[in-house]
């Protein structure tokens, strides 16, 4: 299966095997920085660290198998072959690089027999291609980091594979004319045990001697055991053939009964020991081992000569007893290799359809994504503690689940190539603001220069992510821009604060000389002198300033309120002269209903007035409307009060001479 870049195919599983490896190849640089700001598509997207760039025994058989590298069929003659020295080295070879491992291969070829070297150069080729591949993604990851597009990777020649791969096409020379010499051999001894038979067939009529002729069959006996095997194909009728022979010989011949005797007491004595190996074999701790070993005990069997009649069923029966358990143990035992091989069949389409949920899943964010993958990752390393499948289900499992591995990191490593583009927009975004900030950090216009970088740091939030490479460095330059300019301002603003100081101290000074002052003879334009004055003095610290301001207008309202009071006194002094200097109720009822007219006319300006603040309160600067509707009508009701203390006025004056008159 693969990490995040997958190329996988599960080898054809021999009888017997207790695991799979599966490990997947950990393919190129995109393991993703999940929960970090500035994620870094190119990794994260096709590596798994946790695997340690490992590749599964299955997946190095099917590069070396792609490479041409295929082992062929074992024979017998191979399956046979201790391979107790290639299980040995297996620890040994991993710890070998490419080069150590082509001098081990060249070392076997020259100095071993070939029909011995299946298991080594198995193990040999494994461990080569799992560091061949392992080298050629860290090449794929490099390229990918450096810019390059995935699929524009061409991995360079290897000298190394180049120079294994004769030596691979040495070692196969070398096996085919071993195998086709084993095939010559077996063809020749298959002519020479069909001699041994017909020279069997001419002993029964032979002239000689019995002792000359049971010498001969003795020779014949000898000359077949040391006769090497046969086609397998003529196996059986060879046997029987002899066998039917060697009974003939013994029934038909007219021979000594002594020599007879003590041949089939011989006999008898062999297949005594083999009933006892093969009894022994129950103990053998390895099932696999037992039964291959009956299997030779079964041939000597072959190979020896008949025993007496009385002998022949009970011996036959015991041997296939003893054989008969053995051959149960051995069903046994595969019967339950088969069933756990069910389970691990359940156990991995289990497996199968967790990656097909998340392949079919909808990943919109990089944290999405590297949640799923490591999802994955560890569906991955599970997948590697289940042994085989049964071998017709283990390429059409493996295949599946590989598929699915395959697609999800395809998907993977599109959406990292359209997260990387979205990265170099937003780069080239923030290098513009870097640039505008940078523009502003020598600016002497404190407001606007300091809207202007709030404005452009609230910008900056609103930009997505940029690659972890330049993360970094971009944010460093526009802080540096902000901080010098702020710097700069609080520097600026620093030496002000002395100046604010003098002149919260200057402004106190003069609310001192404007409560003390004699506002009765200064008048209006005292109040005036008093505001240039105040005017003129600067700013004051911000957090004075509103307390300061207050008691100013405090100061300026007392002062305007007494003048207009004794504008108020002087006012009513010179209405009542005039009113004293008028003659008549004509001219004193004329003026008081003029006042009175002025009076009822205002109450309706009031009345209007305070029924437009209402409609004022619907529009913009509302504030600013009702504040100076507010003052006209606190005017027009003191302009009021004194039209009508007016009005009081007359009428006492009317009294009075009517008073005046009565007397």
């Amino acid at each position: 299966m693969a990490t995040e870049k997958i190329d996988l195919t599960a080898p054809a599983e021999p009888v017997g095997a207790t695991a799979e490896d599966t490990q997947k190849t950990v393919a190129a640089a995109e393991a993703a920085d999940a929960d970090t700001t500035e994620d870094n598509p190119g990794q994260g997207s096709m590596l798994a660290d946790g695997l340690n760039d490992r590749f599964a025994d299955e997946e190095a058989a099917l590069a070396a198998d792609k490479a041409g590298l295929e082992m062929g069929e074992e024979s017998a003659e191979e399956q046979a072959a201790d391979d107790a020295a290639a299980a040995s080295q297996e620890a040994a070879l991993a710890a070998m690089n490419k080069n150590e491992l082509i001098e081990l291969f060249a070392s076997k070829i020259e100095n071993e027999p070939v029909q011995t070297l299946r298991r080594t150069v198995e193990a040999i080729k494994i461990a080569f291609y799992k560091r061949h591949r392992a080298e050629t993604e860290a090449a794929r990851r490099a390229f990918v980091e450096a810019g390059g597009e995935e699929t524009e990777f061409v991995p360079q020649q290897d000298g190394c594979e180049a120079r294994f791969k004769e030596l691979f096409a040495v070692y196969r020379e070398h096996r085919d004319k071993y195998m086709s010499e084993v095939e010559q051999a077996k063809q020749g001894n298959l002519e020479t045990k069909l001699a041994i038979i017909e020279e069997l067939k001419e002993l029964v009529n032979s002239d000689e001697t019995m002792n000359t002729t049971f010498a001969r069959f003795r020779e014949l006996q000898q000359r077949w055991k040391e006769t090497g095997p046969v086609p397998q194909a003529d196996v059986k009728d060879v046997w029987e053939s002899y066998n039917f022979n060697v009974e003939n010989f013994y029934n038909f011949i007219k021979i000594n009964k002594e020599l007879r005797d003590l041949d089939l007491r011989k006999n008898y004595e062999s297949k005594i020991s083999l009933c006892e190996q093969a009894e022994a074999l129950v103990m053998e701790p390895s099932v696999v081992e037992a039964f291959r070993k009956l299997q030779k005990l079964h041939d000597e069997w072959r190979e020896t000569g008949p025993v007496a009649n009385e002998y022949k069923e009970t011996l036959w029966e015991r041997f296939r007893e003893a054989s008969s358990r053995i051959n149960k143990q051995h069903q046994e035992y595969f019967e339950g290799l088969k069933s756990e091989q069910m389970k691990n069949l359940e156990l991995k389409t289990e497996l199968c359809e967790r990656s097909e949920a998340l392949l079919a899943g909808a990943y919109t964010t990089r944290k999405e994504w590297n949640k799923a993958s490591d999802q994955l990752l560890e569906i991955q390393k599970v997948w590697k503690t289940i042994g085989f499948a049964p071998k017709k289900d283990n390429n059409r499992i493996y295949e599946r689940f590989r598929t699915a591995c395959d697609r999800f990191f395809e998907l993977k490593r599109d959406f990292y190539a359209g997260v990387k583009s979205e990265m170099e927009h937003n780069l080239a975004l923030k290098q513009e603001i870097c640039e505008q900030a940078e523009a502003l950090q020598t600016s002497e216009d404190w407001k606007h220069a300091t809207d202007e970088l709030i404005a452009l740091q609230a910008k900056w939030k609103t930009i997505g992510a940029v690659s972890r490479r330049h993360s970094d460095q971009i944010w460093r330059r526009f802080r540096a821009a902000c901080d010098r300019f702020f710097e700069r301002k609080a520097q600026h603003f620093s030496a002000v604060d002395g100046e604010y100081e003098q002149n919260l101290q200057r402004k106190q000074e003069l609310l001192a000389q404007m409560r003390a002052a004699d506002i009765h003879s200064g008048g209006f334009d005292m109040i005036k002198d008093f505001q240039r004055r105040w005017s003129e003095i600067g700013f004051v610290p911000i957090k004075q300033k509103e307390s300061i301001q207050k008691q100013y207008k405090a100061v300026v309202d007392e002062m305007f309120a007494t003048l207009r009071s004794s504008e108020r006194d002087r006012s009513m002094t010179r209405f009542k002269d005039k009113v004293s200097g008028m003659k008549g109720d004509r001219r004193l009822r004329s003026e008081r209903e003029r006042l009175y007219n002025k009076v009822r006319q205002m109450e309706q300006d009031i009345a209007l007035l305070e029924n437009n603040i209402g409609f004022f309160a619907k529009s913009k600067n509302a504030d600013a409307m009702i504040a100076e509707v507010r003052s006209k009508i606190e005017r027009a009701k003191r302009e009021m009060s004194d039209t009508i203390e007016k009005v009081r006025l007359i009428d006492r004056q009317q009294a009075q001479e009517s008073k005046q008159e009565q007397e």
